[in-house]
């Protein structure tokens, strides 16, 4: 059995289509607020990683949902101010 099929790894397919809509968002909020509560601690406290931390778990749940909320509304006013092809 030495065949590449003996070294078994967990592989995980891909998410459907459907879940685009909410799976867009969520990484989207998951790195700004990242990167914007470590911006922010960064300036205020210094390298302080339990701050930021908390930062973090505060605003993600915040951003989120808001993301989800706004999103149809600033594609709407995308195409606005975009000419298409």
């Amino acid at each position: 059995m030495n065949s590449a099929k003996s070294h078994s790894r967990i592989r995980f397919g891909k998410l459907p289509a459907r879940y685009a809509a909410v799976l867009m968002p969520m990484l989207l909020s998951i790195l700004m607020t990242c990167i914007v509560s470590l911006i922010s601690t960064l300036m205020s406290d210094g390298v302080a990683v339990g701050v930021w931390l908390r930062s973090w778990a505060v605003s993600w749940p915040i951003a989120f949902p808001t993301l989800l909320l706004v999103l149809p509304l600033v594609r709407r006013a995308t195409a606005a101010l975009v000419q298409t092809p």
